[in-house]
């Protein structure tokens, strides 16, 4: 089951610094529908003016991926762990037992970041941070693993969740294939750019898909396309 939803249909509120759009509940977005898709919490399309950003505020039991799509995002945590993570490249924060953090786009033009939270498989523990570079030029025409709490994933940002985090690019008429495996797993992909057909349901730019029941999809790229894809347990 391939479920589209339409970037037009997500929640939402525009603050004037911050302009966010929500794939799920969040905040004062409330869709009795859209909790959560297996472990997969929020999926917040946020555009962030230059000079701004989240002041601290503190987080717990969540592992917190920023894809970021355009510009910059700079982070610095009451851990002592301060990055700037730029376009197309992953930060990952697992906030564990508590960790209090402000996420600020400090660069001269707006910064658009796709920013999930992914539920742990177990409370507590020690907070941490890291980023890493994801060329994209290596995951051309492919899926690549951003961030993952899954056994062979050793390249990936680690998370503590039985949850995966993938890239890719793909030009317009190539393809790609993604295997959960498990029919049972929930997948949620969104073309960051591009249009994209997967199994046949079209998506735009920011649509989301709500993936369940199958054991593969097979993504074909109608434009030059960017796609962020997570795969959770149920």
């Amino acid at each position: 089951m391939i479920e589209r939803r339409p970037f037009a249909s997500l929640g939402g509120a525009n603050h004037g610094w911050l302009d966010a759009r929500h794939h799920f509940s969040f905040a004062q977005y409330h869709d009795p529908a859209r909790l959560h898709w297996g472990a997969l919490r929020v999926w917040n399309d946020d555009t962030i003016q230059p000079g701004t950003g989240f002041p601290p505020h503190p987080h717990a039991d969540m592992e917190i991926v920023t894809y970021v799509r355009e510009g910059a995002i700079s982070h610095q945590d009451d851990q002592g762990n301060k990055g700037r993570t730029e376009a197309g490249d992953v930060q990952v924060m697992s906030a564990g037992s508590g960790i209090r953090h402000a996420e600020y786009n400090l660069e001269p033009g707006v910064t658009r970041i796709f920013q999930i939270w992914i539920i742990p498989d177990a409370r507590g523990g020690a907070p941490s941070w890291g980023a890493k570079p994801f060329p994209k030029g290596e995951r051309s025409g492919r899926f690549v693993t951003l961030a993952s709490g899954m056994a062979g994933d050793d390249d990936a940002l680690p998370i503590r969740a039985d949850a995966r985090v993938l890239g890719a690019t793909l030009k317009a008429g190539e393809s790609a294939e993604y295997h959960f495996g498990d029919s049972t797993r929930h997948g949620y992909l969104v073309p960051s750019s591009g249009k994209v057909e997967v199994d046949g349901v079209v998506l735009d730019a920011r649509d989301g898909a709500a993936i369940t029941d199958v054991h593969s999809i097979r993504v074909r790229a109608l434009e030059d396309a960017e796609l962020v894809l997570v795969d959770t347990a149920a």
